[in-house]
């Protein structure tokens, strides 16, 4: 290996890939655009190719970019896994970092993380909550342990391992004032605002082929977000709002009478959600525990 190449080397490059952006990529890591832009530079400089195609459509990644980058992530994670474990080692209080999508955050994640405190008190548990995208990436490179959410495409499973822990359907909600509660055909969606999921969002796919599967076009009259407090705000306030959203998002919302279900058919959205860990890594003590632990808390069907 080319002693050249440093570890911020490699956590740039995985920055940008995963962010498809070097201003993302610069302020996940607190560095300027110049700055980042620089040390991609210094690592094609050093390997003798072109990792990264850079144009106005956006960043892309050559050939030998896709192959690098997944050892890159690998060898930044594992060395990130072994300072945590001589810390560990050497007396430091344990920590047991948890990144966890909005589907999950707000209903299992409560009761799990009090009952690991219960089992593991020196161990200090972060919960982070983010898209897909955002938190998958931190999962590869090292800055989370574990994630728990819905299984995305292959893509962005790359490095990653995936245990179920059950399935979960993508409902429609709206103001229990809303016209819209009458509707049972998604066409006439159109009619209203639509908040829709993005493009790197794991639910947008399962969505994108129900509409598709019953002839409707991508509604025009739409936001697209993954942001549950920005869906919830706007679909509490305004009757002329739909939303679509994983149903453990909004269950305690539909179940206290504060947003309506549509009668629309939404069954063909089921996924899976689980726990994703990265492939080639055992996980910590922690990381088992606390894996163990939802998976007991999950034994009975949703």
């Amino acid at each position: 290996m080319d002693r050249r190449i440093k570890f911020r080397h490699l956590d740039a490059f995985s920055a940008i890939a995963r962010a498809s952006s070097f201003k993302a990529a610069a302020e996940q890591l607190n560095l300027t655009q110049p700055a980042i832009s620089k040390t991609l530079k210094e690592l094609e400089e050093i390997l003798g190719v072109v990792v990264m195609d850079r144009s106005r459509a956006g960043i892309s990644l050559t050939p030998q970019g896709k192959v690098f980058l997944q050892f890159a992530e690998q060898s930044t994670a594992a060395l990130r896994h072994g300072l945590r474990s001589i810390q560990a080692t050497g007396g430091a209080a344990g920590q047991l970092k948890v990144g966890a999508l909005p589907t999950v955050a707000s209903s299992l994640l409560p009761q799990a993380a009090y009952a690991f405190a219960g089992t593991n008190p020196d161990t200090l548990l972060e919960i982070h909550e983010g898209p897909h995208h955002d938190l998958t990436a931190r999962l590869r490179s090292g800055g989370l342990d574990l994630v728990v959410g819905r299984l995305g495409r292959p893509g962005t499973m790359i490095g990653l391992s995936f245990q179920q822990l059950y399935t979960e359907e993508v409902v429609i909600v709206a103001n229990p004032a809303s016209e819209a509660l009458q509707i049972e055909d998604c066409a006439d969606l159109e009619q209203f605002r639509v908040l829709y999921p993005p493009q790197d969002s794991a639910i947008r796919p399962l969505v994108a082929r129900l509409l598709i599967s019953r002839g409707v076009p991508l509604f025009r009259n739409r936001i697209e977000t993954a942001s549950a407090a920005f869906g919830r705000a706007v679909t509490l306030a305004d009757t002329n709002t739909v939303w679509f959203i994983s149903r453990g998002v909004v269950a305690q919302d539909i179940a206290d009478g504060r947003l309506g279900l549509l009668r629309i058919d939404m069954a063909p959205t089921r996924g899976a959600v689980g726990i994703m860990s990265r492939s080639e890594e055992t996980p910590s003590v922690a990381a088992r525990a606390f894996s163990a632990l939802l998976a007991d808390m999950c034994l009975d069907p949703r």
